[in-house]
């Protein structure tokens, strides 16, 4: 239904079904009349490597243009070089056409006004407008007016005066670009640095020969893991489709998210850090010994939001989206994060070492449980009201901001509806392997045992 792809942070679909010329333009003539409500002048639009992406942006270009809006077309770029046109103070709004690391049949938008994301309530009211004006059968002109706008000089020239220190550093590294829009950024930034990289396949393909640009997923980083135990490099770097999340491999581990916030935070001064509720115990208990850390919801929109009103220098997902506001804008920007571990590596920080320091503990990659959207959150609801009763361990706390995180003893578990997708995500950690077994035993014993009551309304 058209209905289901404005969703928490964004908007995503199927190209040709939900998201077609009929459904594009009238998003972009009801976006265009709020972004005119909230005073926007001018507009860019740019696009990741996704083969749809001419055709969504020529409709939406159509159903912009109804509103007397500047729009400007800033080419096939990753994610947050169109966060940077607004946050720099170029223009008043910012669309991107992307589809993340979904499957390559997907697209959507995702979308700034002023420096401040345009999600929840604000896409739920606008889904509302455009069925509305779907449903009246309005039709649409073609008009694909717009001027052109170079933002990625712009950009690169930024990195330059940023990492100027980093100019010629030595130390070798990959990259995998996995045929997405990060390579067009990436590449000039390396070559204006002069640094020491090999890039795997830089050039934007939205048939994604190579693999799927999803660096959360083990088997999308295989030839990366090649590459680094060739032994020629230090470190390799992954990035998803349209460069805002980044996976980090050293020659021991794939370093998470929660723990590259960690090694962030060493850089920092009195650092305030906000982690989702999927980040590991370390990360909050050893950077509130030089900072101090908050706990929000998962997504970039709540993330940001957060961010503002917090005053937070850094925050960081599990999956790797790191946001900087500490010498940066307060977004997410994989190619950025890389550039602050090479900062790290050059002022001498092994990796490894300070995060085999940390305290031992064991966890889970997410897990997730096949749900409903009508049902999902209903079944989270339920499960946080039968846990007084449940057979779990001793309850130490629940956290109940985004899903429930529940601690224990010896270790916590995570159950929330995701936002994006119809299924429940679980995440377990324990001090050890037994109790990790224990606690992800009884937890989901718990989760089946409550879903199953709306099984028939699942399948």
């Amino acid at each position: 239904m058209l209905k289901d792809i404005f969703r928490e942070y964004d908007i995503r679909g199927i190209v040709g079904d939900e998201l077609n010329q009929i459904s594009i333009k009238a998003i972009g003539k009801e976006l265009g009349a709020v972004m005119k409500e909230r005073g926007v002048k001018n507009v860019s639009v740019g696009y990741d490597a996704r083969l749809s992406a001419p055709e969504l942006f020529d409709y939406l270009l159509s159903g912009l243009n109804t509103n007397d809006l500047e729009i400007f077309d800033i080419g096939l770029l990753a994610t947050p070089v169109g966060y940077y046109s607004v946050f720099n103070g170029v223009f008043d709004a910012n669309i991107m056409i992307t589809g993340s690391h979904n499957p390559k049949e997907y697209n959507g938008f995702k979308i700034t006004i002023g420096t401040d994301s345009f999600f929840g309530d604000d896409i739920t009211k606008l889904g509302q407008r455009v069925c509305a004006l779907v449903d009246s059968k309005e039709q649409i002109p073609n008009n694909t007016k717009c001027q052109k706008y170079d933002i990625l000089s712009k950009y690169v020239d930024f990195f330059t005066q940023c990492f100027a220190h980093l100019k010629g550093f030595d130390l070798p590294f990959v990259c995998d670009c996995a045929n997405g829009a990060a390579g067009v950024s990436l590449e000039a930034i390396i070559k204006a640095l002069d640094l020491n990289a090999h890039i795997l396949y830089p050039k934007p393909d939205g048939n994604f020969p190579n693999h799927h640009p999803d660096p959360s997923v083990a088997e999308n980083l295989q030839d990366l893991k090649m590459a680094l135990n060739s032994g020629k490099f230090a470190l390799g770097f992954g990035f998803d489709g349209d460069g805002d999340r980044i996976a980090v491999l050293s020659k021991k581990r794939l370093i998470k998210g929660d723990e590259l916030a960690y090694l962030y935070a060493l850089n920092m001064k009195n650092p305030r850090v906000l982690g989702e509720v999927k980040c590991s115990q370390n990360m909050y208990e050893q950077i509130d010994k030089i900072g101090k850390t908050f706990m929000g919801k998962t997504g970039h929109s709540n993330i940001k939001k957060a961010m503002k009103e917090l005053n937070i220098d850094m925050a960081a997902e599990v999956s790797g989206h790191i946001f900087f506001k500490e010498r940066f804008f307060g977004f997410d920007d994989a190619v950025y994060a890389a550039m602050r571990v090479l900062e790290l590596c050059a002022k001498g920080v092994d990796l490894d070492a300070k995060l085999d320091q940390l305290p031992k503990l064991y966890s889970t990659d997410e897990i997730k449980i096949n749900s409903s959207d009508k049902n999902k959150f209903i079944i989270v609801e339920e499960i946080k009201n039968a846990l007084n009763t449940a057979d779990l361990p001793q309850i130490l706390n629940v956290i109940d901001i985004d899903g429930v995180r529940v601690r224990f003893k010896d270790g916590w578990a995570l159950v929330r509806a995701s936002n994006t997708t119809p299924v429940l995500v679980t995440r377990f950690e324990a001090n050890s392997q037994e109790n990790l077994s224990l606690i992800q035993e009884k937890f989901t014993a718990l989760i089946n045992k409550i879903s199953s009551n709306f099984k028939d309304n699942n399948e």
